[in-house]
């Protein structure tokens, strides 16, 4: 796919008198044992499609572009740490995101002469097509930059917003909320953020009585084998390769799809109360397994991580920026016991139990437990992690050209994942992304269909 870079922008917060930041000082934010797990995983990576066939080069670049740029530096005043990086000071016990007053969030401006129709689609799309719409984020040994933006047109067809942030400065909450509040401020034209949406980036409401940073730094240094060095590299591990026959496809399970499923274990557990996400993220699971087929003797494994921001006490601010996420999982099983009749069933008890679990969870063991999932991560023969949520609103980021009409989770590829979000057309139903080989994608997408019709 063809893609011309036509400008590259740093997009500066707009001046703001009650700033924190002044032409004297800067801004630390030092991460928490909530961050620092993801401290040297790849960034996330999420794409937003706007179908707008009145795009025209002319219109885009004189109605479209400057809106979105205004836009982006009205919210960045509440948004600082987007604009910064990770570092970590030689005198400092642990990272910490740092802001000075010439930061700036850099925006890469394209275009495509692709099939907007296609790539926006919820068919199999070759990833690499994807990635041409992310941008980079530059990453050194001493310094990881938090977030970069790419926004790509597509003439007479729309347009897309591709974003890529440091998972150990934000969550998928955070990332979709700021998303969202950059769409309502570029909609509204409004000069200031609605008190109820600015971010709270208050540390101290994060506890840590025993050594969590410790534990989580030491752990991150186990997985990167690095335990000479005083201050860890920041670089993360080495990307996937991936070849040209890895497509990302979207399912959908509709209300009604659901519905059917969640009969179909009640009626072998009728005690059970299953949410949408545990019947979902059980199907999806099981045709994984199936059609990875294989010995069914095989060692394999699948989490999920939990929003912890109301479980804490005292509970976070729902605005809190940063991450809050608690991993959870069913490890080391055969995987005959997901593709033999009774699979779907199976997993969508073991996964009943995990989230019921949640709540009981003790934030002293979140170090453990991370250190557990990312062991069997590594000789499991299949692993299976969910990136975002039906609960995000994904497509609610509206900038006053209408809803996008597709959002993928493009950073998947990276880490054997599936992504969820809401039905963009219909409450109650889900979108369920993947990114595979196109011989088990095929394979997935007909245990997938053929499964809803049993």
């Amino acid at each position: 796919m063809t893609l011309h870079i036509t400008e590259t922008v740093r997009v500066s917060p707009a001046a703001d008198s009650d700033s924190v930041l002044n032409t004297a000082n800067s801004l630390t934010i030092p991460l928490t044992f909530f961050d620092l797990p993801w401290l040297v995983f790849h960034p996330v990576t999420r794409v937003f499609f706007y179908k707008l066939t009145e795009s025209t080069h002319e219109h885009f670049h004189s109605i479209i572009l400057p809106k979105l740029k205004l836009s982006l530096s009205l919210v960045l005043r509440n948004y600082l740490p987007l604009t910064g990086h990770i570092t970590w000071n030689t005198n400092e016990a642990k990272p910490s995101i740092l802001v000075t007053p010439n930061d700036a969030v850099l925006v890469t401006i394209a275009e495509s002469e692709a099939d907007f129709s296609h790539l926006s689609g919820y068919g199999q799309r070759p990833v690499s097509k994807l990635h041409a719409l992310l941008p980079k984020l530059p990453v050194t040994d001493d310094s990881a930059t938090a977030f970069s933006i790419q926004i790509t047109l597509f003439p007479n067809q729309g347009f897309s917003i591709g974003v890529t942030a440091h998972h150990a400065v934000l969550d998928g909450k955070t990332s979709s909320t700021f998303i969202k509040t950059w769409a309502h401020i570029c909609k509204q034209q409004l000069e200031n953020m609605p008190e109820n949406l600015i971010p709270s980036y208050d540390r101290s409401v994060i506890k840590d009585p025993t050594g969590l940073d410790e534990k989580m730094i030491e752990m991150v240094r186990s997985l990167k084998e690095d335990k000479t060095n005083v201050v860890l590299s920041l670089t993360p591990f080495p990307a996937k390769k991936l070849g040209d026959d890895v497509v990302l496809a979207t399912l959908v399970l509709s209300r009604d799809d659901i519905e059917t499923l969640r009969e179909r274990v009640k009626n072998e557990s009728p005690s059970l109360h299953l949410s949408t996400f545990v019947i979902a993220y059980a199907y999806a699971w099981t045709c994984f397994v199936k059609a990875r087929g294989g010995n069914g003797e095989r060692s394999v494994s699948f989490l999920f991580v939990g929003d912890f921001r109301e479980r804490l006490d005292p509970k976070l601010p729902a605005s809190y920026f940063g991450n809050c996420m608690f991993p959870v999982g069913c490890y080391n099983r055969k995987a005959a016991e997901f593709t033999e009749e009774k699979g779907f069933v199976t997993a969508a008890e073991i996964l009943n139990d995990l989230v019921k679990g949640l709540s009981s969870r003790k934030i002293e063991t979140i170090a453990d437990s991370f250190i557990e999932g990312f062991g069997f991560k590594s000789w499991s023969t299949q692993f299976g992690t969910v990136a975002g949520s039906t609960r995000l609103g994904v497509y609610e980021a509206d900038f006053g050209w209408g809803r996008p009409v597709k959002v993928d989770i493009v950073s998947i590829d990276q880490g054997k994942a599936i992504s969820m979000a809401e039905r963009r057309d219909e409450s109650g139903g889900l979108e369920i992304g993947m990114c595979l080989k196109k011989s088990e994608m095929d394979m997935v997408v007909s245990f997938f269909k053929n499964g809803l019709k049993s």
